[in-house]
């Protein structure tokens, strides 16, 4: 919400700055008007050009394209301030130049890459093609469909560590869940067991102070946060670290939508039942996510040459328990992995196609996507929350609603309480478990993480886990997604910039 707000106030002063630099050329230069009125209609139409003939994603450009077209100066100077300062920012070089120096620890296995070829598994082949990130059958997959679920068994693990715990989430805050983990992280610690804690700056500057880094290190734990807030880093800022990953002796793993925040285990909730889901791994795949976090970790302390040491060798025993690939999602890739991903299931899908999603705010390839799913017969499904916990962001989500009803896709309300988590299931065959939401922030923005199976056993329970939620959500009829005249413009001019905030 803060960062929303901020890029608010940014986009009020640079109209004020715009009408403010049109009204010195009106009473110094007024002369020269025309000139100098037909000199930057002509810039901004060219940047205009530019990003159009670069773009991938139209309506993500679309607010850039406006902003310049009404707002030339303004919009021209926030697009090269902005909208081009990644390639000046030391910590992005940081983690594209470890990203490269640890692909050779990410080597696949080459049975299992010609077992993928020969039966044409489509979504395995593009995550190893397009990522360095590798496909494991030696797992164990265990699904919880709620936090308070997930909690005691995180904390069971965290007590059998030997080695190192690395963490790494969005969110910590103080509180029940939080003490009841620290408490052991402590423990550990003074054990001589080595803990690593990677919290976002944004994601949790209104739970933890400056100074927490320091407190931990009290401890002898090492802390730090990602991204610090700062005036002049640009957009950057806007790259969060949205990833919820716990690694313990690279012997076990855990992800999916829980933070570590009292409300995540529904303690002190203030939405109502609160729905989110976590994910248990045993196996090989355990290594994707560990150079996901020793990759941000060291961008920011160049702490480990040899990353192995932090690898455990599974017995191959699991041969037949399915596909798994725990892959990472991290601004200015080439393509879009994490859209990509989601839009491969849903072309895909034969059968049915079931989403939970806390925010549903896509653009017209996914729109597109979901909608030929449902023409062409799928069952196609999407759980909302029933209370929102940002109300402009489920503006913009609920204007999703009648196009995507019109096309027959069914919309599902969680009438008690708010869905946090993000799963994509597709006719019992594969499925996403992760962090990464059905909007701009994470399509596009944010640091994200996914585990990606197929043919799976724990899919067993995330069926399961649909099939309860939908008994406790309402099923949205034409009535219900109708709007009004007013409404419905407010939600457009949300849509429009949407991609901004």
């Amino acid at each position: 919400m803060l960062n929303a707000v901020k890029r608010v106030l940014i986009v009020l002063i640079g109209v004020v700055l715009q009408f403010g630099f049109s009204i010195v050329i009106r009473l110094f230069f007024y002369k020269y008007l025309g000139i100098i009125s037909i000199f930057y209609r002509i810039v901004s139409i060219l940047v205009v050009l530019g990003i159009l003939k670069e773009s991938t994603r139209l309506s993500n450009d679309l607010p850039w394209i406006i902003l310049i077209l009404i707002f030339p100066i303004f919009g021209t100077i926030l697009l090269i301030t902005l909208g081009k300062s990644y390639s000046r920012n030391k910590l992005l070089k940081n983690i594209f130049e470890y990203e490269k120096k640890y692909n050779k620890y990410l080597v696949s296995n080459k049975e299992i890459k010609k077992e993928i070829e020969t039966q044409k598994l489509d979504n395995i082949s593009y995550l190893t093609n397009r990522t360095n990130y590798f496909v494991s059958t030696n797992n164990e997959i265990t699904y919880y469909n709620f936090g308070e679920k997930f909690y005691p068994e995180f904390l069971k693990e965290l007590r059998k560590a030997e080695k190192f715990i690395f963490m790494e989430y969005f969110i910590i805050n103080e509180g029940v869940m939080w003490n009841g983990i620290l408490d052991i992280l402590k423990d550990k610690a003074a054990k001589g067991v080595e803990v690593r804690i990677l919290y976002d700056d944004m994601g949790s500057i209104a739970m933890l102070s400056t100074s927490y880094p320091k407190q931990l290190a009290r401890f002898g734990i090492k802390c730090i946060p990602f991204n610090k807030l700062s005036p002049f880093r640009g957009i950057f800022m806007n790259n969060r670290d949205h990833r919820k990953i716990t690694i313990i002796d690279g012997k076990v793993a855990f992800s999916g939508g829980v933070n570590l925040s009292d409300e995540y285990i529904n303690v002190n909730s203030s939405l109502g039942i609160w729905k989110d889901n976590g994910i248990k791994i045993v196996g090989d795949s355990i290594w994707n996510l560990t150079t996901m976090f020793l990759t941000l970790w060291n961008a920011n302390t160049h702490e480990d040459q040899d990353i192995s040491k932090f690898k455990y060798n599974f017995p191959s025993t699991s041969k037949n328990n399915g596909y798994v690939i725990p892959y990472g999602v991290a601004p200015l890739h080439k393509d879009l992995i994490g859209e990509d991903v989601y839009i491969n299931i849903i072309n895909s899908a034969k059968n049915y196609l079931y989403i939970m999603t806390p925010y549903l705010i896509i653009d017209t390839d996914m729109v597109n996507s979901l909608s030929r799913a449902a023409k062409r017969g799928v069952d196609v499904r999407i759980i909302v929350p029933g209370i929102p916990d940002k109300k402009i962001v489920y503006t913009q989500t609920t204007s999703f609603f009648k196009v995507l009803h019109d096309n027959g896709i069914k919309i599902y309300k969680f009438t008690n309480g708010f869905v946090h988590s993000k799963v994509f299931l597709s006719d019992d065959i594969r499925a996403v478990v992760g962090t990464i939401n059905m909007d701009y922030r994470s399509l596009y923005l944010h640091f994200e993480n996914g585990i990606y199976m197929e043919n799976v056993k724990a899919i067993k329970e995330i069926y399961k886990d649909f099939e309860e939620t939908f008994e406790d959500s309402q099923k949205l009829d034409d009535k219900d997604v109708k709007v009004g005249f007013i409404k419905a413009l407010w939600q457009a001019i949300l849509r429009l910039f949407a991609p901004l905030f």
